[in-house]
């Protein structure tokens, strides 16, 4: 060990023995791991990069992968805690590191010399799995700078550390922008909101030494509030609030969080990156590692998309134009009422509303039906078990298999679920570490994942409740997990989600999702709050009935914001200004949308998906994955057909299970495709999911 390497015992970010020690990270200790594994990273590369250091795959991964990959795993660690446990000091401690981490990672993927021990690698001594690894890294070469030389490379690496600082700004402004604002209001004014939200609100506000009601922008209360509240001007100003959040429009406080300017230099920096490489534009670049061939041809499918989902979209609206004026005698409704409106229509035309719905699914209920999903298709067990965590709410559980000699582990994970302030909003998966063939020890490191979510924690001592959305987002989260953890794949640059093409990585997610709607599926997983009754069959039949309930509005919206991304980094120049950045924004909406939001609304500010979360001109990967998944799907339904049984089919969840969650990146998307479908995707099955067919 280096001499200046504090022990392990000391430093937990030191510490690879096991688990990350969650609970011992703390700030202070974040700058000098973080330097020491700078310094080891950098010393292996110098030696592998040495003229006498032999062109070997495996001698290359021993001295350099090993210690790249534990600055990899300590970064992630207080990378996860910046986003899940955010403070002052955490925050202050990361905002220092970035700059040196995103240098590091920059300077070595565009390494000229280890560029060189690659090229001339012979590819013939390499198994399938690493020559597809070595693949992956030659065009990781190139696209990360390795063929600049001189003061282009120079700037190159510069522009990498810029946009991961404004990245990172960008993410902590919308969180802020979120976090900062806070509306007291007396129970009166939250007449029609769930019990569950009006106590929780009531709850925050007696915390803080108020009366009333906290409501926040935090999705378990804006969204509830925007759904049932009747008093339009109390939506109206969470509304705004919202719609203004990190903006140049926002009020008070939250006027200082303004992303306009970091969006512009963004673009700026992206532009110029793909000139360097030679590309036209970004969009160009971010294609490169993808399923799609060109933006134009991404660009197509969304208006295709587009107009296939229009009619149904127009009907949508005009069904909830003739409601709003007959049934609430809103004769012009406006952009916050929307919500209100459509809750309310869904209410009359199917005859329940999502908090019936919601007294069904307690979260500890819908955990164990999930799990007897996953261990049925996927013929695996899952078990709790025992890691540090960051939060008390956190959980952390194992994944086996049957094998000769007993239970043997596949890979574990943490569930974090419950929404609070600090965390960033949304839901996500993350890998903890991947699984690998270890050169150093010879042993197999098994996959480790992160899985967040932002739900409402129970109240009054009564399990969380959660609505139909939620439980279909963390069916969509555990479908990322399980291709990272059922993967079977050695090289660690290539396993589980590792080396997947951006637009095809949401195809596990999304397939999860379609078992939300199976009977069979859904019985097992509901339990009334009271009373403890599963979900009423007929229950279960209007909400199947409201499925494609405005699937035509919002299939334009994901188009919207999809072909909103791509034409904004396909622009011949970048789009450096809010304004213009706002223009190309109603440009899309004239040519797509059918409902058009206020001239004050802001939605770019705090689109962190393509400024600050890796969707950047690859948003519509979400509605291309979903072809494949909804085709992926479609092979269980055939199989419940075939069977005269529910689609949880065993043998089909073997062949999708070894076709595409096992094999990971390790080949290309389309062929892990073709291997369980036995040809390419086709449109079709999605169309008909959402009723468009």
């Amino acid at each position: 060990m280096n001499e200046r390497t504090p022990p392990s015992s000391l430093n937990p970010l030191l510490d690879f023995e096991d688990l990350p020690r969650f609970d011992a990270i703390k700030p202070a200790l974040v700058g000098p791991a973080i330097e020491q594994l700078l310094l080891d990273a950098r010393s292996a590369l110098e030696q592998v990069t040495a003229a006498d250091f032999p062109n070997d795959w495996r001698r290359i991964s021993l001295a350099l992968d090993v210690p790249t990959e534990r600055l990899s795993r300590a970064w992630g660690a207080v990378s996860h805690l910046n986003s899940v446990a955010d403070s002052p000091e955490l925050r202050a401690a990361y905002n220092e590191a970035l700059p040196k981490v995103t240098e590091f990672w920059t300077s070595l993927g565009s390494d000229e010399r280890l560029y060189d021990k690659y090229r001339a690698m012979d590819v013939a001594t390499l198994n399938p799995e690493q020559v597809r690894a070595h693949h992956n890294a030659m065009r990781g070469f190139v696209l990360g700078g390795a063929a600049l030389e001189g003061q282009a490379k120079e700037r190159f690496a510069w522009l990498q550390e810029r946009q991961a600082e404004l990245g990172q700004k960008f993410s902590e402004n919308a969180l802020d922008a979120t976090d900062s604002f806070s509306l007291f209001v007396t129970t009166d004014e939250l007449a029609g909101v769930p019990d569950d939200v009006v106590q929780a609100t009531g709850a925050a506000a007696q915390a803080e030494g108020k009366s009333g009601h906290k409501l926040t922008l935090k999705m378990p209360c804006y969204l509830p509030v925007m759904q049932f509240a009747h008093s339009s001007a109390l939506r109206e100003k969470l509304y705004r609030a919202y719609a203004t959040r990190a903006s140049d429009q926002a009020e008070g406080e939250s006027s200082k969080f303004d992303n306009t300017a970091i969006m512009g230099e963004l673009l700026a920096l992206r532009h110029e990156e793909a000139q360097l490489l030679g590309y036209r534009h970004y969009a160009d670049v971010s294609l490169v590692a993808k399923m799609a061939e060109s933006p134009e041809q991404v660009v197509a499918f969304l208006r295709e998309l587009a107009h296939k989902a229009r009619p149904h979209a127009e009907k949508d609206l005009k069904d909830l134009r003739e409601f709003a004026a007959t049934e609430l005698h809103l004769k012009d409704p406006q952009a916050w009422d929307w919500p209100y409106v459509g809750e309310k229509l869904k209410e009359a035309r199917y005859a329940f509303s999502e908090q019936e719905v919601k007294l069904y699914f307690t979260a500890p209920k819908v955990l164990a039906g999930l799990f007897q999903i996953v261990e049925t298709l996927f013929e695996v067990a899952i078990r709790r078990d025992k890691a540090p965590v960051w939060h008390p709410s956190v959980e952390f559980y194992r994944i086996e298999r049957s094998g000769t000699a007993g239970p043997e582990l596949v890979g574990q994970f943490y569930l974090d679920p419950a929404a609070r302030t600090g965390k960033r909003g949304g839901a996500w998966m993350d890998d903890v570490r991947a699984r690998w063939l270890r050169p150093d020890s010879g042993k197999l490191q098994t996959p480790v994942a992160h899985l967040v979510c932002n739900f409402a924690e129970g109240v009054n001592g009564k399990p969380a409740l959660l609505t139909h959305d939620d439980v279909i987002t963390l069916f969509h989260e555990f479908g990322h997990g399980s291709h990272h953890m059922l993967t079977q794949v050695n090289e660690r640059d290539v396993s589980g989600i590792s080396g997947v093409e951006w637009d095809a990585v949401e195809l596990p997610s999304q397939f999860m999702e379609n078992f939300c709607w199976e009977w069979e599926v859904l019985k097992h997983m509901t339990s009334h709050v009271e009373t403890g009754e599963p979900l009423p069959r007929e229950l279960f039949e209007k909400m199947l009935a409201a499925k494609n309930y405005q699937s035509g509005l919002q299939t334009l919206r994901q188009v919207e914001f999809s072909l909103f991304d791509m034409l904004l980094h396909s622009l011949p120049e970048p789009a450096t200004s809010g304004d213009t950045i706002l223009a190309l924004q109603r440009q899309v909406r004239d040519e797509v949308a059918v409902l058009h939001p206020p001239a004050y609304s802001r939605t770019p500010h705090t689109f962190s998906h393509i400024f600050a979360g890796g969707y950047s001109a690859g948003y519509y990967s979400y509605k291309w994955a979903e072809v494949l998944s909804a085709d992926a799907y479609a092979a269980f339904e055939e199989a419940a057909q075939q069977n005269g049984h529910s689609t949880l089919d065993v043998v089909t969840g073997r062949r999708y299970r070894q076709a595409i969650l096992e094999v990971g990146g390790s080949r290309p998307a389309m062929e892990s495709f073709k291997a369980f479908r036995g040809r390419e995707p086709s449109i079709d099955a999605l169309l008909r999911h959402q009723g468009m067919a």
